[in-house]
């Protein structure tokens, strides 16, 4: 499946999503960072060749999202939110070139989000929430450009995260942020970490709009 389908099918959602709030009035909030997304490095099994690890880059990645509160008090506000994280191109190194020359990887998971002190300028936050997760592969192997026996996968994610909002100008604040998206490994076969879950570490920040 190519990538492009499932990023058109999520900016579609969160733009029906965020007009729908427009139309009712309510408070609500949109949000786009920008960051990198860490992977830690994999021993790859029963390898007797030299590198034996699939390490991967630090990938250039951005985030967009919508939030809406349903609970607000004077001490914190939860909200019901849909994270969308992009990671187009997730560069891999590994001993004999054996992994695909890179991936892309897209994560949606509708959350809950708690922020404390929401009525000050600054507000820390939790958030907690599960969706999916979609890799799409390169065709072509590291080393020789032949071609890769791995194929593009979809897989369930866990969302874990914590951040901090600072009000900036009116309804406009600076928002930094760490997410773990929990998912299933990528498909290597010539490369087998023995892994079937991966912690994929975006760190950003950005900007959210209130309204």
């Amino acid at each position: 499946m190519s990538a492009k389908r499932p990023l058109f099918a999520v900016l579609a959602v969160l733009a029906l999503l965020a007009a729908s709030a427009f139309a009712q009035d309510e408070k609500n909030e949109v949000f786009g960072i920008y960051g990198v997304t860490v992977i830690s490095d994999q021993g790859i099994r029963g390898a007797t060749f030299f590198d034996p690890f699939v390490r991967s880059g630090k990938g250039q990645s951005f985030e967009l999202g919508y939030a809406r509160h349903v609970l607000n008090t004077a001490i914190y506000r939860v909200s019901l939110e849909i994270p969308a994280m992009f990671n187009l191109d997730e560069d891999l190194n590994a001993g004999l070139g054996i992994v695909p020359t890179d991936y892309k990887q897209i994560f949606v998971t509708p959350a809950a989000r708690v922020n404390l002190f929401p009525a000050t300028a600054v507000s820390p936050w939790v958030s907690l929430g599960g969706g999916f997760g979609h890799f799409s592969e390169n065709k072509n192997l590291l080393y020789d450009g032949g071609p890769n026996p791995g194929k593009s996968t979809t897989t369930g994610v866990l969302q874990t995260g914590l951040g901090l909002d600072v009000k900036f100008w009116r309804r406009l604040s600076i928002r930094g942020e760490f997410r773990d998206y929990w998912s299933g490994h990528p498909d290597f076969p010539l490369a087998d970490t023995g892994k079937t879950r991966q912690h994929n570490f975006f760190v950003g920040a950005g900007v959210l709009w209130s309204f």
